[in-house]
């Protein structure tokens, strides 16, 4: 899990004005994959500095932080206790098994009930000294934090744009931290009315005045939703890259890309750098030949 992503040139979409290249986070790690390492890692020193035994956090089950979570604590000596957007009983997801299988202990808090019960829990219980919980898609600046420090083993600040897809908006943040003022950073949220990620991405920086672009337009309907145009883009991608893409992230960025190289949004003569921040789990809701490459599929180094 420690090795440096690569950095790979999509030369189909670079001409003489742009130049366009993709992040692959998602090479980093088969299960622990993409940003999730990079968010895992700062919480996984803390938990091991506060003597945890038990790492707990929150996601639904399709979630890439729960089954990473899973992974990172069973390969570092720590118990997982999962709390699940799901009700108990529903068919397990390939996700909840993987986790299973990892050790985690899995507990259901409901669907509609699921984000008052999470507060709940933060709020009111008095875990044992030995738990360590962790936010939902691990967000925090210990999870900025660990996203931030890319640019100190990369060459990530020769890009005049950085563009990422948007969930908790932690992946964003440690960008932003991380970039020099000549540098936009552009990011694509994958929620519909998500009113308030932006404060919740400044409240991660370092300096809040910092400038970057969030574009509402790119999410296709919502959370794990998609469209017929967003898969066929995967599709085509996948025939023009062999870079497998999901559908809740790297699908969505990818797809307001090409809609943005259509709209000539982009400065001319300029470097464009997308992150691929992995994690395949949504994929695993489509039936098997909606996607033309395996819906778990990881492809090789490139």
């Amino acid at each position: 899990m420690h090795t440096i992503p690569s950095i790979q040139n999509l030369a189909n979409f670079s001409n003489n004005q742009l130049e366009v290249d993709m992040l692959r986070l998602d090479l980093v790690h088969p299960i622990v994959s993409g940003n999730k390492w990079y968010k895992l890692k700062h919480h996984l020193l803390a938990a091991k500095a506060q003597n945890a035994t038990l790492l707990a956090s929150f996601g639904g089950p399709y979630s890439n932080h729960i089954v990473a979570l899973a992974h990172a604590a069973k390969q570092n000596g720590f118990k997982s206790l999962g709390y699940i957007r799901a009700n108990k009983g529903e068919p397990l997801t390939p996700t909840i098994q993987q986790a299973i299988h990892d050790g985690m202990t899995i507990q259901y808090l409901g669907r509609s009930s699921f984000q008052e019960r999470k507060k709940h829990i933060l709020q009111t219980s008095s875990p044992p000294h030995h738990t360590y919980f962790i936010e939902e898609g691990g967000y925090g600046a210990l999870g900025t934090k660990g996203i931030t420090e890319l640019f100190s083993s990369l060459p990530l600040t020769q890009y005049d744009y950085i563009l990422c897809a948007v969930g908790t908006g932690t992946m964003m943040a440690g960008l932003i931290n991380g970039a020099q003022m000549h540098q936009k950073i552009v990011g694509i949220p994958v929620l519909k009315n998500e009113g308030s990620i932006a404060s919740e991405i400044r409240a991660l920086l370092i300096d809040p005045s910092k400038e970057f672009t969030l574009l509402h337009q790119f999410h296709q309907g919502g959370y794990a939703k998609t469209t017929p145009a967003q898969i066929d883009w995967m599709n085509q991608f996948w025939n023009l890259t062999q870079i497998p893409t999901d559908i809740v992230y790297t699908g969505k960025l990818i797809y307001a890309f090409h809609q943005l190289l259509q709209s000539n949004y982009f400065i001319k003569d300029t470097k464009i750098l997308m992150v691929h921040s992995g994690g395949l789990q949504g994929n695993q809701s489509l039936a098997k030949d909606v996607l033309i490459y395996p819906i778990n599929s990881h492809s090789k180094m490139c």
